[in-house]
């Protein structure tokens, strides 16, 4: 248990020891919660609310500063501070430089932050995109990578828009037959929004039309017959008598001038009336057409389950851009087709300049690995690369396989053939290879020195020690053959809680000569651990 533990691991190699049980997992899985690592509630104290993580790091890649902007994150010159913090509900949040993240931006981040190797972390070797990572790596292939990516994700841009167009032309093709054939239909019609209702009129006029013309034509009789005093002449005859008594009787001439208004009105109403008898037509032949139109509109109607003409025409209009959008889709697919040739062609050239690069490495990277392999003592080992045809993916059309056999046989596939010791030496190198041509971030080694031990480890510790020269290594081991290379040296302990410190001077000979010889320290132990402080 960790009740408060504050520590400032310095550069250069760190080296971390202290007893079994003591404490050393619960510190790496503190740091392993920085890099994002699932939040369990169990770590949290008997009794407390809460646990806090926070570690500070400070990154000198400005290539960075773009993805703090995009996150709303504060750049603060390269200094981070990521704190964890986890409720006892099992619920963690995560900061950086005091703003709050999500998990993809923390483990992105994380990357560029901590490389964490503990003893099973030799499965990676298995890992075919690890492996190819390592030799472009070495390669320097990291512009070409950037460009395979981009032409790849292009190349399956325009695939996916491609094979979505020619699914839809598929379907409009089947229907293309059906579909034009309804256009037709309704494009011969010639609809007019407002027609059916002018054609149901038009019908009731025509279907009483004789009617109406008798009913009209009693009305102009009844105005002005053809024998007798018509209504117009009465009215007139009227006036004239109203008007030579006016001057008799004053109040007669306004009657005369509302007779005058009457007369007029009436012959108006007559003339309309006249006009109106004339206008109907009484027409078998007319009424057939109105009647057949509109049986056309009513079995139109039905057909397509439109309410009105309007909703017909927008139907006809429908069909009409389909046919139109199948000839637009088929120009589209023509030109994404070429588009995708283009796309290919660009792909197919860097992967060919990828896998030239790889080809050309492929035995100079192995050289480097086995010299290291032979330092660690591995004398008699075989370590060689095969650059193999692969499917197509982002980093082109190649996978590698690492061959090993520790004995100079014909290698094999190294995670299949390899010793764990021999597995923690071959990571070991292939760690150290990427320290030298990559910015990598602080280094973690949780004993990957196990499994190996005398001389072997005394070299494992030279090259963790080169490593800490450019670069921060932290290193959890058990063996004083490393423990003696570290620029400095932390001791985990537990008394009731686990704590750690610094220790340096006679401490120091006191922590290494226990790992020579146990709980009971010798004075050989401790002049043996005085031998292997002096000689590094």
């Amino acid at each position: 248990m960790i009740d408060s533990l504050d520590v400032n691991f310095p550069e250069g190699l760190c080296i971390v020891t202290g007893q079994t049980g003591a404490g050393k997992s619960i510190i790496l899985g503190a740091l392993s919660l920085l890099t994002g690592a699932k939040a369990d509630a169990s770590m949290i104290s008997q009794g407390a609310d809460s646990c806090v993580v926070e570690g500070e790091f400070l990154l000198e890649d400005k290539t960075l500063e773009p993805i703090f902007e995009e996150n709303d994150v504060e750049w603060d010159e390269g200094r981070v501070l990521v704190r964890r913090v986890l409720s006892r509900s099992g619920r963690a949040r995560s900061f950086v430089n005091d703003s709050p993240v999500n998990q993809a931006f923390l483990t992105e981040l994380s990357t560029h932050l901590i490389d964490i190797h503990s003893q099973n972390h030799t499965a990676i070797l298995s890992d075919k995109r690890f492996q190819l990572s390592l030799l472009d790596n070495f390669a320097g292939n990291s512009k070409l990578l950037q460009d395979c990516a981009g032409a790849y994700r292009s190349c399956a841009s325009i695939k996916e828009e491609l094979s979505s167009l020619e699914q839809k032309l598929a379907r409009m093709v089947s229907e293309r037959d059906y579909i034009d054939a309804q256009y037709k239909q309704l494009d011969a019609a010639r609809l007019r929004e407002g027609e059916l209702a002018e054609l149901e009129h038009e019908q009731k006029q025509l279907a009483n039309a004789e009617s109406i013309k008798e009913s009209l034509g009693a009305v102009q009789n009844l105005l002005d017959p053809e024998e007798g005093m018509g209504v117009e002449t009465s009215l007139r005859e009227a006036e004239r008598l109203l008007e030579r008594l006016s001057p008799l009787v004053p109040s007669l001439e306004d009657l005369a001038q509302r007779m005058q208004s009457a007369r007029i009105e009436l012959t108006d109403i007559a003339q309309a009336v006249e006009q109106e008898n004339e206008r109907v037509s009484v027409s078998g032949e007319r009424l057939e057409q109105v009647e057949e139109r509109m049986s056309l509109l009513y079995t139109l109607l039905k057909k397509f389950s439109c309410e009105d003409e309007a909703a017909l025409i927008a139907l006809r209009d429908e069909y009409s851009s389909q046919l139109f959008d199948s000839e637009s889709i088929e120009e589209r697919i023509f030109d994404l087709k070429k588009q995708l040739t283009k796309a290919e062609d660009s792909y197919s050239g860097i992967c060919s300049k990828l896998h030239e690069s790889r080809v050309k490495a492929a035995p100079k990277f192995a050289e480097r690995v086995l010299s290291m392999l032979r330092f660690l003592e591995l004398d008699k080992s075989v370590f060689e690369v095969e650059v193999l045809p692969a499917t197509d993916s982002a980093s082109g059309r190649d996978e590698v396989k690492y061959l090993f056999d520790a004995l100079g046989a014909r290698p094999s596939e190294v995670a299949k053939c390899a010793s764990g010791g021999e597995r923690s030496r071959i990571m070991l190198c292939l760690k150290a290879l990427m320290a030298e041509f990559k910015g990598m971030p602080t280094m973690i080694f949780d004993e990957i020195d196990t499994g190996v031990s005398g001389s072997a480890a005394d070299s494992m510790g030279s090259m963790i020690c080169s490593m800490g020269e450019r670069m921060q290594v932290l290193a959890i081991t058990h063996l004083p053959q490393v423990a003696a290379k570290g620029d400095s040296h932390f001791v985990v302990e537990k008394n009731g809680v686990t704590t750690i410190r610094r220790v340096e001077g006679e401490e120091r000979v006191m922590e290494i000569a226990r790992l020579l010889s146990g709980a009971k320290i010798t004075d050989e132990a401790v002049a043996n651990a005085r031998s292997l402080l002096k000689s590094n």
